[in-house]
């Protein structure tokens, strides 16, 4: 080898040297030893929520199974959106994963003509890794006793019904509107802030109904502060078998669900979202892991990112379509 070609080799191993221990790799080469470093996964909700109990049940068996600590940082706030932006703004690496779900990701999109970031262009799917179904419930002192109840005196109020949301553009706000469509009658959706003021309204009578996921509502469903009437789930959940489906009361469509999958930024090297998404489906699969998901409300999925990648591409059409029916803009 000539001596300059020799000088430049001997260059570029240096720089390359300098380029690993500074970070500054391309990606694609760092992706042969991933992880090298705990990982980060973001989760748009508060400490102690259902979610977020998910998320670190789930950082926890992936990051036994990566080597790797799974950190997880809870941004709350906008329906999911700071937490989703934050991660879809972040460096492609696999050091930044989001718990996203169907309200920032797939309804979003639609509502929201200003939304600070574009799931469908800056963040690729990884994995879906659980579902949690709603109830429809009601106050504790609610009249209502059954579905049919409820949507008789629905029919014959002479102004809408009050229903509370998490937030407008949650799927239980959309959740309430598609009832009202297929039951016939009108909604006054009443959007809280935050979880604990829906939540505390319910509870004090201060709305008709709401939609609450199943792992929100089976422990004040069980302590008596409020009453389920149905489920979106295509079966009676195992936590409240006394509560029948929408499907058994005869209004199959309302079958909507909250599903949550890991996301990461676009750009992500290949090989990195496959030790991901092959590693969580694999946590998944643990049997400690899926007793404890159920436990806590939920139903778990596990799919493959090119499963997981349909799955959100046909949610966010059917979720245009419904968000359109019924003329909302959050903005």
């Amino acid at each position: 080898m000539p001596a300059p070609t020799r000088r430049a080799a001997l260059a570029a191993a240096l720089a390359a040297t300098t380029a690993a221990s500074l970070g500054l790799l391309p990606l694609a080469a760092s992706a042969q030893a991933y992880p090298e470093r705990p990982v980060r996964l973001t989760a748009g909700f508060p400490p102690g929520t259902a979610p977020d109990v998910a998320a670190r049940l789930i950082g926890q068996k992936l990051g036994e199974l990566l080597k790797q600590q799974v950190v997880i940082e809870n941004k709350p706030g906008a329906g999911g959106q700071i937490a989703t932006q934050a991660v879809a703004k972040a460096r492609a690496d696999g050091y930044e994963l989001l718990l996203g779900e169907v309200g920032s990701i797939a309804i979003a999109p639609a509502a929201f003509s200003k939304l600070p970031y574009d799931p469908s262009k800056e963040l690729v799917a990884v994995a879906e890794v659980v579902r949690s179904d709603f109830l429809l419930v009601v106050p504790a002192n609610s009249p209502a006793l059954t579905l049919a109840d409820f949507i008789k005196a629905a029919k014959a109020k002479a102004d809408r019904v009050n229903f509370a949301t998490f937030g407008a553009g949650s799927p239980g706000h959309f959740g309430a509107e598609m009832l009202g469509e297929a039951a016939g009658f009108k909604v006054e959706p009443i959007h809280y802030r935050a979880t604990g003021d829906a939540v505390t309204g319910i509870v004090a009578g201060d709305v008709s109904g709401a939609f609450v996921s199943t792992a929100l509502g089976v422990a004040q469903i069980k302590g008596g502060k409020m009453r389920a009437l149905a489920t979106t789930a295509p079966q009676r959940s195992t936590l409240l078998p006394e509560v029948p489906t929408f499907a058994e009361a005869g209004l199959p469509k309302v079958d909507f669900s909250a599903w949550f999958a890991i996301f990461a930024p676009a750009g992500t090297p290949a090989p990195v979202l496959d030790t991901l998404s092959r590693q969580l489906v694999a946590a998944l699969q643990s049997p400690d892991l899926k007793t404890k998901l159920v436990e806590a409300g939920f139903s778990v999925t596990g799919r493959s990112r090119a499963e997981t990648e349909a799955m959100v591409k046909a949610e966010t059409q059917r979720w245009a379509a419904v968000v359109k029916a019924t003329g909302f803009k959050g903005d």
